[in-house]
């Protein structure tokens, strides 16, 4: 399989947010600003790279009985050295994304690419689909952020663009998460019509 058509696939075709509408909860909990979304899409991203290479390299030492528990392992590890790095180089982001960070562990996005492209595939071709999705996610992510933190605030990565005065505050609470992402599902599929 073409490594470039695998990466487009993950952005386009197989957006893990607005075609397949997996990882709902990071994408509607992070996002109430655009920094927020893209720095969970990125932290996302890494893992899923990473884990599809590990998984990807180890599929043959696997046993069948315990495949899902050992995707599980390499991903929590990941997660974890993610985590502590976080902490350590960005408290800013830690302090933002706080529980969302460990929950990447039982991320759906995660775990699915794990058993249906990297457990099949060879190291680069799990490298680009990791690279595809995880670029998916972070665009979603960073779109709804955006619209979010513009239209509730009136700034885009905290840049004031007009008054708070004349946001909604509605788009930066839960109703306006959900009310933002079914638009920008709407857009997203108006463009691409699932091609």
């Amino acid at each position: 399989m073409n490594n470039i058509k695998v990466l487009l696939n993950g952005i386009i075709k197989e957006n893990p947010t607005f075609v397949l509408l997996l990882g709902m909860c990071p994408t509607l909990g992070t996002t109430s600003s655009a920094f927020n979304g893209m720095s969970m899409g990125l932290a996302t991203m890494a893992v899923l790279i990473v884990s599809n290479l590990i998984i990807s390299l180890i599929k043959k030492l696997i046993p069948d009985m315990v495949r899902i528990p050992s995707y599980i392992v390499v991903i929590a590890s990941l997660v974890t050295v993610l985590q502590m790095l976080i902490k350590a180089y960005a408290p800013e982001v830690d302090k933002s994304l706080g529980l969302f960070i460990p929950l990447i562990v039982v991320n759906c996005i995660i775990l699915g690419r794990a058993e249906a492209f990297a457990a099949k595939n060879n190291p680069i071709a799990s490298i680009f689909d990791g690279i595809g999705i995880g670029l998916g996610f972070t665009i979603a992510l960073t779109c709804l952020g955006a619209a979010r933190e513009l239209l509730g605030t009136g700034a885009i990565f905290g840049q004031t663009l007009w008054g708070e005065d004349y946001g909604m505050l509605m788009f930066v609470l839960a109703p306006g998460a959900f009310l933002a992402l079914g638009y920008l599902i709407v857009v997203f599929n108006k463009i691409f019509k699932k091609a």
